[in-house]
C-alpha cells in the first residue's frame, strides 16, 4: 500500500471571524469547502485541516475519513498586533506532529499566508481575494484592517513556494513577486449541480453580494429605473448590509423606493439555492472580481450570468454561456438585462450552455485533482533544490 500524501490545509475557521464559538462544527469559505468535498473522494491523500482560534470550541477530530480537523487555541495578543506570530507558531508545531508533507494556506486574508510560509514544508497559497488591489480600490486608510492585509499579502508574496490563482486576471496581479504560479478555478459545491430550476412567473433577477461600493448596487439600482418603466420584473439582493455604511444607508433607502427591488437579507446555503433555482438570471455588478463563487454557483445551477466585464469575470463568462457588460455604462447594463427578459429562449440556452462548462471546469472533482498534481509537483520540487 503507498504511503498517502498528508497535506496541512491552513484554513480560517469562520465561527472565529464571526465569533461564534458557541457553534459545534467547524465552518468555512464556500471555495476551500468545495476542495474540501473533492480531496474526501481522492484516494490516496490525508488532509489535515489547522485553523487558530482564540476561544475554545467543540469540534469533530474527522470531517471525512482522510479528513482531519485542528482547532488551535492562539491567544488575542498572537494575532493581528504581532502580525500573526502566535499563529504561525502554534501552526509550525502543529504541521510536525502530524508530519505533514506539504502546507496549503487557503487566503491571504489574515493567518493562513503566513502560517503556510513559515511552516517549514513545501508550502503554497490561494488567493481568494486580491487583498492589495481590494485595498487600493477602496483607498483602504491607514491602520484599517484592508490596509494591514494589503502588507501582510506583499510581505508573503516572495517568501512563498507558489501561489494558486482562481484567475488569469490574479496571476498577473502576483506574477511580478511571487516563484511560482498555477492558474485554477474555484470548486463549486457538488450539490449546485443536482438543484432542478423552476422560475417564478415574474421574471426575476437576483444579485448575491455583499453590499458594498466595489459591488456596485446602488448603480445597478438607479440603471435599471428606465428599464422598469416599460418592464415587469424584480430585482433580488442577497448579502449583508452595513447600516453603519453611507453606502449601506443610501442602498436601503433606493429599494424602499422601488416597488420592484426586494432586498432579502444574508442568505443561507439553503436559501441561496432556492434563490438561484426561483431567479430568471444573475447581475453581478461589480467594479472588481478575482473568480465570484456567487458566477459560478448560479452557471452550476444553470442559471443565466449577467456580469461585469472586469478582473477574473470574462475568464468564466463568454458570448455562450452568457452576459458581459462595462458596470460604469448604464445603458450597457440596461441593454444586457434587457437582452435576457426580451429572450427568454436565449437566456435558457445561456445557462444550459453555463451549466456545461461548470461541470467541466468548477466541480470539485477535476478540481481536487489538478491540486494533488500541484502538491507533488511542488515537493518533488522541493526535494531537487534541497539536494542541488
Amino acid at each position: 500500500m503507498s504511503v498517502p500524501l498528508v497535506i496541512a490545509m491552513v484554513l480560517s475557521d469562520e465561527r472565529e471571524v464571526f465569533r461564534r464559538y458557541s457553534v459545534s462544527e467547524p465552518w468555512f469559505g464556500t471555495a476551500p469547502t468545495a476542495l474540501l468535498e473533492g480531496l474526501a473522494q481522492s484516494p490516496g491523500c490525508e488532509v489535515h485541516i489547522i485553523s487558530c482560534l482564540q476561544q475554545p470550541v467543540g469540534s469533530p477530530a474527522r470531517i471525512a475519513d482522510n479528513i482531519y480537523y485542528h482547532a488551535l487555541r492562539v491567544p488575542k495578543v498572537g494575532w493581528l498586533r504581532t502580525a500573526y506570530l502566535g499563529c504561525v507558531a502554534a501552526v509550525r508545531r502543529q504541521v510536525r506532529l502530524i508530519k505533514a508533507d506539504v502546507a496549503h494556506g487557503q487566503g491571504t486574508e489574515r493567518y493562513c499566508a503566513l502560517c503556510a510560509a513559515f511552516s517549514g514544508l513545501p508550502n503554497i497559497v490561494t488567493i481568494h481575494g486580491n487583498m492589495r488591489r481590494l485595498a487600493a480600490l477602496s483607498r483602504a486608510r491607514p491602520f484599517t484592517f484592508a490596509w494591514c492585509m494589503a502588507r501582510l499579502e506583499r510581505f508573503v508574496l516572495p517568501r512563498t513556494d507558489g501561489f494558486i490563482c482562481p484567475s488569469a486576471h490574479t496571476e498577473r496581479q502576483v506574477q511580478p513577486a511571487a516563484r511560482r504560479t498555477w492558474v485554477v478555478p474555484n470548486a463549486v459545491d457538488p450539490s449546485f449541480f443536482d438543484i432542478k430550476r423552476c422560475p417564478d412567473s415574474t421574471p426575476t433577477l437576483l444579485c448575491v453580494a455583499n453590499i458594498l461600493p466595489l459591488k456596485n448596487q446602488v448603480g445597478l439600482i438607479e440603471a435599471l429605473d428606465e428599464v422598469a418603466a416599460r418592464e415587469q420584473f424584480r430585482m433580488v439582493f442577497a448579502g449583508a448590509v452595513y447600516e453603519d455604511s453611507e453606502y449601506g444607508r443610501a442602498f436601503r433607502r433606493l429599494v424602499s423606493q422601488r416597488s420592484w427591488c426586494e432586498y432579502a437579507g444574508v442568505a443561507d446555503r439553503n436559501r441561496l439555492k432556492r434563490l438561484l433555482a426561483s431567479a430568471t438570471a444573475l447581475v453581478l455588478p461589480s467594479f472588481e472580481e478575482n473568480c465570484p463563487m456567487a458566477v459560478l454557483e448560479a452557471m452550476a445551477v444553470g442559471l443565466p450570468v449577467i456580469a461585469s466585464n472586469v478582473g477574473g469575470t470574462p475568464e468564466i463568462i463568454s458570448g455562450d454561456n452568457g452576459m458581459l457588460f462595462d458596470p460604469r455604462d448604464p445603458s450597457a447594463i440596461r441593454n444586457a438585462v434587457t437582452g435576457i427578459l426580451s429572450h427568454p429562449a436565449h437566456a435558457v440556452a445561456l445557462g444550459q450552455a453555463g451549466k456545461l462548462a461548470a461541470e467541466r471546469r468548477f466541480h470539485p472533482k477535476p478540481v481536487a485533482a489538478t491540486h494533488l498534481r500541484i502538491y507533488r509537483e511542488l515537493i518533488v520540487q522541493e526535494k531537487r533544490l534541497a539536494n542541488f
